[in-house]
């Protein structure tokens, strides 16, 4: 006997674990996409959550100067702080609850790295670097930086759950970070028994990656399905809500990002740091960045 789905809920496409990597100068990463099981949550093309790592002094590494064309890089930290520089004058030092918003547009050479206390007194890093990506209309646009602390991010409180936006709309309020692309990028914290619904526009894609404890996604009919530490829920497009569980015999909350956004459908061409719409276009970022047409980080000092 086949049972009927839940209109009332978003049908889940399945579960996907994160593979775990290193980056930049050599910092742990787990990385739900792109992998070979997923290439991308369009308009998403990368989540990588980063930590939690503990440093001594003199240890921490990050992200030396790196060229972008082409898309939106996002991070948002829990844990530690990160200094933010790049060739078009943008400069910031985030904390916890902070984020770098950074459109490449054009092109842009920039740094992410642990700040500078991080780097000479030690300390524990954790957060999130998140790629979104532009439209083809959007690919060169004039780059910006936006920084945000996080007394400017809201917080929804529900029933036994809370939402903290970064950008788009959920649970009826809006993030603050300005976006090219129709995207929500929020984390989620549903304690042990509290059930969580998030209504998303019908063709929105949406992803769930759980960091911390464990969840459970109902599926209708009464059963539902786990999603752990490290591992990335993937719902259809459809009607329906999305609802969360945290397990009433749980012994932590579950902390969770939630990544929403209206798909581009549009070819994805990608190289390192460069993501266009065709091979031609890659080739062009490639020449203009070694040409020095991305344009270089000024000194620390410097006017």
């Amino acid at each position: 006997m086949t049972t009927a789905p839940d209109p009332t809920l978003r049908p889940l496409a399945g579960v996907v674990p994160a593979v775990e990597t290193l980056e930049g100068g050599g910092f742990r990463v787990h990385r739900p996409f792109p992998t070979g099981r997923l290439e991308l949550l369009d308009p998403f093309l990368l989540l990588d959550e980063m930590g939690p790592t503990d440093y001594r002094p003199g240890e921490a590494v990050g992200a030396p100067d790196h060229p972008h064309r082409g898309f939106e890089t996002v991070t948002y930290l829990l844990e530690g702080e990160f200094e933010h520089r790049d060739s078009h004058g943008g400069h910031g030092v985030i904390g916890p609850g902070g984020v770098q918003w950074m459109t490449a547009g054009a092109g842009v050479v920039h740094s992410e790295m642990p700040s500078e206390r991080i780097r000479r007194h030690g300390g524990r890093v954790h957060g999130f670097q998140i790629w979104v990506n532009l439209p083809a209309a959007d690919k060169m646009i004039p780059p910006r930086y936006q920084s945000l602390t996080a007394a400017d991010l809201p917080t929804v409180e529900g029933d036994a759950w809370r939402l903290r936006l970064v950008a788009g709309e959920l649970a009826g309020r809006r993030g603050p970070a300005a976006t090219r692309t129709p995207v929500a990028v929020a984390h989620l914290v549903v304690e042990p028994g509290g059930v969580a619904r998030l209504d998303v526009p019908a063709d929105h894609n949406v992803g769930l990656y759980v960091f911390a404890g464990g969840a459970t996604v109902p599926t209708g009919a009464g059963a539902s399905t786990p999603v752990g530490t490290h591992e990335l829920a993937v719902w259809h497009r459809a009607g329906g809500g999305v609802v969360v569980e945290g397990p009433p015999t749980a012994d932590r909350e579950v902390e969770a990002l939630v990544l929403a956004g209206a798909p581009l459908g549009e070819p994805v061409a990608r190289y390192g740091p460069f993501v266009m719409t065709t091979r031609q276009e890659l080739i062009e970022a490639i020449d203009d960045f070694q040409a020095g047409r991305m344009g270089t980080i000024a000194p620390t000092g410097s006017a």
